[in-house]
């Protein structure tokens, strides 16, 4: 009999697929060995969970890569087993012994008070379970049914990409939120998502309809139920298809006004996912591939900033320096330990802590800026004496490269505005351009952390006063004569792009499988009709 159970709508589209519940892997166990034996068994594990994450970041497109750093990171981190070979020299198996140390990590972060830790418990929960399949002698993700319907409490980014979408499949959670980071990438995707079911998730089972769009999860379809929602997916799937077809035509309005659409760039997959002429350049190109290893490897660096830059042909390329910290630490150079690591030690502020480091970097871009037109842009800048301080390096940088005969040319030099306070006074900063990054921005100006359930609601980027926020950056920007675009995850929501034009964005930096849609969305708009509150 048809059940209907109602959440959060959080990627647009129709699925229609057996459920595949994915459960912790609870009762499982495996012979206990000698120490030694057990020991080398957790090392070993833990190596091949370890590599499978690095293989991720390593392929992964869009802002994937980024995005399962923070697992990399621990797993990377000897203090995380710890705990789990201590009980292994008492006796205890190697299995029990990680559960256990496990658990213990996980009900830490899950009673923390910030909701940012919270979110993060179920990236340990998956880090848990790689292991697990590991020494239990199965595989690292096991195999969904093609179109199964994922269902789960929660889902952490790496376990989102370690699926094969292509045939299709959607995804049923009993928490997250619409603006987590794996919803994001499910509408990157495509994937049918609804969130925040409640206790109800764990009754899901047999066949599912999951409405992205309404927010819904029907069990047990009727036969009409799944014509009309087959109906729907055909019309929405002719729609992507047109705009596919005209990704390469200019955004234009219906009144004439054009808008510049660009990319976010994470990794070379990016770069196969489209075409450059069906983008106006590279808006956000990000670092965060640079471990520990690479921080100081100029020409590593200059090669794929180049890579970039031969891809996108002319047109102009945005690349952020390293944006560390928060949720994406990097051992050896982040802070451990920071008890708010958002709100701490993190992006431009990390990179004047290495100045070293820093310059290293900016010696790469500034050579990869004699092939084409290439802006630097810097994150999470607060005040106007870190902007210049950050001139300051490049401009020792630029002096250094002059006296070398190695080819170089002095890239725009600007910002993202993110943190609240700097985009009340972006009028006193002396940035060649801004980019604003509504993800950051929304969560510190609402107090609302994007990736908590509990406060879903309140992460609006069309809240009055980020709107607010938005339009006096745009305004400094134009009294200035500084371009000024967005780049967070609101510029590729065509619920809020009618906002963000009428509050004067004229350029929006959007995933590359967005591309397609936001563009066809920018067509379909009459400013002049918005303007009057049509």
């Amino acid at each position: 009999m048809e059940r209907r159970i109602s959440g959060r709508a959080a990627s647009d589209g129709l699925a229609i697929g057996p459920a595949a519940m994915l459960r912790a892997l609870d009762g499982a166990s495996r012979p206990k060995g000698s120490i030694a034996e057990e020991h080398a068994a957790l090392a070993a594990a833990v190596a091949r969970a370890r590599e499978a994450v690095a293989e991720l970041v390593g392929w992964l497109a869009g802002d994937a890569a980024e995005l399962i750093g923070f697992q990399l990171a621990l797993l990377e981190d000897d203090a995380l087993t710890e705990s789990a070979y201590a009980q292994i020299e008492q006796g205890v198996a190697a299995d029990a012994a990680w559960r256990a140390a496990m658990a213990e990590e996980i009900a830490g972060y899950e009673a923390a008070d910030d909701e940012y830790f919270r979110a993060r418990a179920s990236d340990l929960a998956d880090i848990r379970d790689r292991v697990l399949r590991h020494l239990l002698g199965l595989a690292d993700n096991g195999k969904l049914p093609d179109g199964a319907i994922v269902v789960a409490r929660d889902l952490p980014p790496s376990a989102f990409l370690g699926i094969d979408w292509s045939k299709g499949g959607g995804i049923a959670l009993g928490e997250g939120s619409p603006t987590s980071h794996v919803a994001m990438l499910a509408r990157g995707r495509s994937v049918p998502m609804v969130v925040g079911l409640g206790q109800k998730w764990e009754k899901l089972d047999g066949k599912l309809l999951v409405d992205g769009s309404r927010g819904v999860v029907i069990v047990d379809p009727s036969v009409e139920q799944i014509a009309a929602a087959r109906i729907e997916g055909e019309a929405l799937t002719r729609r992507k298809a047109d705009a596919v077809a005209r990704q390469s035509e200019p955004a234009l309005t219906r009144d004439g006004t054009a808008v510049a659409v660009l990319v976010n760039i994470s990794g070379p997959a990016d770069m196969t996912a489209l075409p450059a002429a069906a983008c106006d350049g590279i808006g956000l190109a990000r670092t965060e591939f640079l471990t520990a290893n690479l921080l100081q490897d100029e020409e590593a660096q200059y090669g794929a900033y180049a890579e970039l830059m031969r891809w996108a042909d002319g047109r102009p390329v945005t690349i952020r320096t390293l944006d560390a910290g928060g949720d994406k630490p990097i051992p050896g150079y982040t802070i451990d330990g920071e008890s708010n690591p958002f709100l701490g030690l993190r992006g431009l502020r990390l990179s004047l802590r290495h100045p070293d480091i820093f310059r290293v970097q900016l010696r790469a871009l500034a050579r990869a800026a004699s092939l084409g037109p290439l802006k630097v842009m810097l994150p999470m800048v607060t005040n106007a004496a870190e902007l210049e301080a950050a001139r300051g390096h490049l401009r020792a940088v630029l002096s250094n490269l002059a006296a070398s005969n190695v080819a170089f040319a002095e890239p725009a030099f600007g910002m993202m505005v993110e943190v609240p306070a700097a985009a009340l006074a972006a009028q006193d900063f002396a940035a060649d351009f801004f980019s604003i990054g509504t993800n950051d921005l929304t969560q510190y100006a609402t107090a609302a952390s994007r990736d908590g359930a509990e406060v879903a609601d309140y992460a609006d980027v069309l809240h009055p006063g980020v709107l607010a926020m938005i339009a006096h950056v745009v305004r400094a920007g134009h009294a200035k004569a500084v371009e000024v675009s967005v780049c967070g995850d609101a510029a590729g929501d065509v619920r809020a792009i009618p906002a963000l034009l009428e509050v004067g964005v004229r350029a929006l930096s959007v995933s590359p499988g967005l591309l397609p849609l936001v563009k066809s969305a920018i067509r379909e708009l009459d400013l002049a009709k918005i303007a009057e509150g049509a």
